[in-house]
């Protein structure tokens, strides 16, 4: 194993903060050559370029910029073990790094994280929303701590990590009162008629609608296909169809929306996961909420 020169790490951190060798020399108080070749040495040993030198100011490669963030990490960790020795508190509060599939509710992820929040007194919770691809890539380098989402790392997405599932439900049919009072009887097949308000084709709730619709031979009256399953519950909330959502927040959908529950598919199961690049879960708040979510969020409402 090769050994990392922290030295030569320490003058690459210090031009990357202060934006050029020039300014990194007069807060390292050395030669502009020494620098420009201990940067050099780091990035033979690296095997990687860590500056785009083709423009006048210094800009950081890809690799460049893993690299200063966990530089970044190193060097406030040794700031710290200094203060711990000395019996100085560190004042570093418990970042939790959270990225949240956008086919998540928002209500779920709200559920999920609430248990993270009571790890300790002083919890940063810094939630970033994309899409899964995205936020498994941001994974893998380590900007995330977890990803919360509702399938499995797909076998086409090159990120060795590992799902944790927290647990599943079926599938709540909701409509604002007055289209609920008329298709609440005889479901699903007071549904076949209905204005539906889906899911965005290609998620895994939308094929497994699909799937369930045509095994009741309906054939939907789609008003509306939705990326964001929370602006499909405000387009329902309006009359403009009927909506589905996880059953395990059936009650706080109804009261947020001010709909009503018209039936539920058994058929269908919602399976929600924290996916990790550890096998074994370390980090505080991914435990609290691993914990929290089999306990108390789908251990009764799972049906």
């Amino acid at each position: 194993m090769g050994w990392l020169n922290y030295h030569h790490l320490l003058y690459f951190w210090t031009v990357a903060r202060e934006g050029s060798v020039a300014a990194a020399c007069n807060r390292l108080n050395l030669a502009q050559p020494t620098i420009s070749a201990q940067i050099r040495m780091l990035e033979k040993a690296l095997g990687v370029e860590l500056f785009d030198r083709s423009r006048r100011r210094l800009r950081l490669t890809e690799s460049g910029q893993i690299a200063y963030r966990y530089a970044d990490d190193i060097f406030t960790l040794g700031r710290e073990l200094q203060e711990t020795m000395r019996d100085r508190p560190t004042g570093r509060p418990l970042r939790f790094h959270v990225g949240i599939a956008d086919v998540l509710p928002k209500l779920i992820a709200h559920r999920l994280l609430m248990p993270a929040l009571s790890v300790g007194d002083d919890v940063q919770i810094v939630c970033i929303e994309g899409k899964p691809n995205q936020l498994l890539a941001q994974l893998s380098i380590h900007e995330l701590d977890v990803v919360l989402a509702d399938a499995p790392i797909s076998a086409n997405i090159s990120v060795r990590g590992f799902n944790h599932l927290l647990g599943e439900c079926s599938v709540g049919v909701f409509a604002e009162p007055k289209l609920a009072d008329k298709l609440g009887k005889n479901f699903p097949a007071s549904v076949t008629h209905a204005p539906w308000l889906l899911p965005a084709p290609g998620t895994v709730l939308r094929r497994a609608l699909d799937h369930w619709l045509d095994s009741q031979s309906i054939r939907p009256r789609i008003a509306g296909e939705f990326e964001d399953s929370a602006l499909a519950k405000v387009f329902g909330q309006h009359g403009l169809g009927i909506f589905v959502g996880p059953s395990v927040i059936a009650k706080e959908i109804c009261a947020q929306y001010d709909v009503r529950e018209i039936g539920r598919i058994k058929e269908i199961r919602e399976q929600f996961y924290a996916i990790s690049m550890e096998r074994k879960v370390r980090h505080p708040g991914v435990l609290a909420l691993a914990e929290a979510a089999r306990e108390l969020l789908f251990s009764a409402n799972s049906r």
